[in-house]
């Protein structure tokens, strides 16, 4: 049987006769498929603290029960989180220097990083004090008889340089030390770039790693849900109204002046610095402001904070290296605890802080936020400090320490937006300087 031929006259006319059978083989309006949608992380965040709240409220009777039976798996979580911490700022870190690939260029932006930090701290104490003072005549006035508070050691300036350096390569990791993590990735990193083209398969080796460890952040985060109920609902339990109780002013000062330091603190430096829309900025930190408020860690909200601020456009190594330096030493909300307190606490003493004693506190509490990094609970370790500085009885601390919990919730969530914000304004900043570069090497 002889096969039908056909001719065309001209290629058009090929192309027409295609698509004419195409048209006879698929439907004309083929039905697009469905695609379910996924609630994000903040909301699901969001729903399980809604749950946690209403939950804990139900449970203040068999507080005991949430506490043995729904605290150790946001105890789990926790461990995971904490767990997967160190392998990924020491690989990040490791991954950011190598990338960054110039030594000149870290020192830049560790420099910013710390001027930043330091600025912003400082500011954060001067606003705890003003609205400390501005609610100064409505703070309840305690009993300071019999109270007592056996306050921390603090750390020498000298002490605290010394324990930066780590002296075994394991221990830092073991300890979960930020800072010493932070220095030993410098120095790897630094000696990498410095071997150079040798170096090559531990350069593939750090970025193998980072990866694996990264993958494992978004295996531990997708339960950050389960973790942030389990987490918040045994707190309410324990707590439940009783939290608004005599100190209820108290806590209400410092809550509106954790939102006045990030609305206008934050918001102007990320519009002025960063070049960047508040709004975006803090819809993207959503997801790492309702974990860092109802987890009350710093840390433990380092890898969701290091997912948030890439997907707005930070620079990997950047983020890599600013976010654990901030995580171990910015400490925006709790220097804004500090002021609130030591007003609160001189005021339940019947004293009056002058205003030579008000800058001391300033001071005392931006340089305590370094002197302290590292070290677990470090609110009131800051406290006691600040109050010995003004002279204030330490004891104090114990009218404010049973609801540290609550203080610690807000003070965490303002630091690790006070680190995002860094993030996003040094990596704008840095990429500025790469397009100069680029720009004077090309003319």
């Amino acid at each position: 049987m002889e096969e039908k031929k056909v001719e065309y006259k001209t290629p058009a006319e090929a192309i027409d006769t295609a698509q004419e059978t195409l048209k006879k083989i698929e439907p004309e309006n083929p039905e697009p498929k469905k695609e379910k949608k996924k609630l994000s992380l903040a909301a699901q965040i969001f729903i399980a603290m809604v749950l946690a709240i209403i939950v804990g409220l139900c449970m203040q009777n068999v507080a005991s029960v949430a506490d043995s039976y729904i605290k150790p798996f946001g105890t789990i979580f926790l461990n995971l989180i904490k767990f997967i911490i160190a392998p990924i700022v020491l690989f990040s870190i490791l991954a950011g220097v190598i990338s960054l690939s110039d030594i000149k260029k870290i020192g830049m932006i560790g420099g910013t990083t710390l001027i930043y930090y330091l600025c912003t701290t400082a500011c954060a104490t001067t606003i705890g004090l003003i609205f400390a003072y501005l609610f100064r005549g409505a703070f309840p006035m305690l009993s300071t008889s019999g109270v007592s508070y056996e306050g921390a050691e603090a750390t020498s300036v000298m002490d605290t340089i010394v324990n930066i350096f780590p002296s075994n390569f394991l221990t830092p990791i073991t300890d979960a030390n930020m800072l010493q993590i932070i220095v030993m990735a410098l120095i790897i990193g630094f000696a990498i770039i410095l071997v150079g083209e040798k170096a090559a398969p531990a350069v593939k080796a750090v970025n193998v790693c980072n990866d694996i460890f990264m993958k494992c952040m978004e295996m531990i985060l997708k339960l950050s849900p389960i973790g942030v109920f389990c987490l918040l609902c045994p707190v309410i339990a324990d707590n439940g109204p009783s939290i608004i109780g005599s100190l209820a002013i108290v806590l209400v000062c410092a809550y509106i002046a954790y939102i006045v330091h990030m609305v206008v603190v934050y918001s102007t430096t990320v519009k002025v610095l960063g070049h960047m829309s508040p709004l975006k900025f803090f819809k993207g930190m959503m997801p790492a402001m309702l974990f860092a408020f109802s987890s009350a860690s710093s840390v433990g909200t380092l890898p969701i904070n290091m997912e948030c601020t890439e997907k707005m456009g930070a620079s990997k190594e950047v983020a890599s290296f600013v976010l654990p330096l901030g995580a171990t030493i910015n400490m925006d909300g709790t220097a804004i605890y500090q002021g609130v307190c030591t007003v609160f606490i001189a005021a339940c003493y019947g004293i009056t802080l002058t205003p030579q004693q008000m800058v001391t506190v300033v001071l005392t509490a931006t340089l305590a936020s370094i002197g302290t990094a590292g070290v677990p609970g470090a609110g009131p370790i800051m406290l006691s400090m600040v109050l010995a500085s003004v002279g204030l009885p330490i004891d104090g601390i114990a009218l404010v320490y049973g609801i540290d919990r609550i203080f610690d919730m807000g003070r965490t969530t303002v630091n690790i937006t006070g680190d995002a914000s860094c993030t996003m304004i040094v990596s704008y900043m840095q990429k500025k300087r790469e397009e100069k570069a680029a720009a004077k090497k090309s003319a």
